[in-house]
């Protein structure tokens, strides 16, 4: 049984649900089985549900629904909260990704940080499947699943003002993808020629919390050829549903 969430008001027009205080795939699967549940049922004044690593933020209009009500409706729903993970499917997406080079320019520092060889870290880096906890901090940038302890490292000390699209990064125990450019203090490694975010798509991000991801080692001319096709709309990303 699903030890009982936190019901905490924040504002005026928002009820924050929170499972537990850590990062564990337990706690984000009864978060956004809850989520989906909520956006399925479609509870009187809920306008949008915004799941992190281990909370549910629920904005709702305040004039249609009040806060106690929301709260029996969403306790309601908890309730089958063990069901409910034990249903949920998903999708698998392989991402090709070039390592090293001018695509992963902190490749070599975070294999010497740990006395590896870079083909160690390309290799313990993309044997791992990773689970999409969040989206956060830029558009559609999915915080994954952490990376095995053997290549967790550091941030930069002084982060970029400019980190290219689709870069694959590493932030102590975290892996990522840079969904559009923008500054980043995350190690990159690797960089995959898929469009990460578009606002012109019916889903703008491409990668949902909840999706695997398995990174997929590819060489620079492939990397440049995806990449062509993908400006031509004549690439489709491999996504596995299950």
């Amino acid at each position: 049984m699903c030890e009982p969430a936190k019901y905490l008001p924040v504002g005026d027009k928002a009820l924050l649900v929170e499972f537990g205080n850590a990062i564990e795939i337990t706690i984000n699967r009864k978060v956004l089985a809850l989520c989906n549940a909520v956006l399925r049922s479609k509870p009187l004044g809920v306008e949008e549900c915004i799941p992190t690593y281990r909370s549910l933020l629920i904005y709702y209009d305040p004039w249609k629904v009040k806060y106690e009500q929301l709260v029996f409706q969403i306790k309601g729903i908890e309730q089958r909260l063990d069901e409910l993970v034990s249903q949920m499917k998903r999708r698998t997406v392989t991402v090709p990704t070039v390592y090293g080079g001018v695509y992963g320019p902190d490749l070599s520092y975070v294999a010497e940080y740990h006395y590896l060889t870079e083909e160690e870290v390309i290799r313990i880096h993309s044997e791992k499947e990773y689970v999409v906890y969040m989206i956060g901090f830029i558009a559609g940038f999915p915080y994954l699943e952490q990376v095995a302890d053997e290549i967790s490292t550091p941030r930069l000390e002084t982060p970029r003002l400019k980190v290219p699209a689709g870069s694959v990064g590493i932030a102590e125990k975290q892996t990522g993808i840079y969904s559009m450019e923008s500054p980043g203090g995350w190690r990159l490694i690797g960089r995959t020629p898929l469009k990460i975010f578009d606002p012109s798509w019916p889903q703008p991000a491409l990668l949902r919390p909840g999706d695997k991801v398995r990174f997929k080692p590819i060489s620079g001319e492939e990397f440049e050829a995806i990449k062509n096709a993908v400006l031509r709309n004549t690439y489709s990303p491999v996504i596995k549903e299950e």
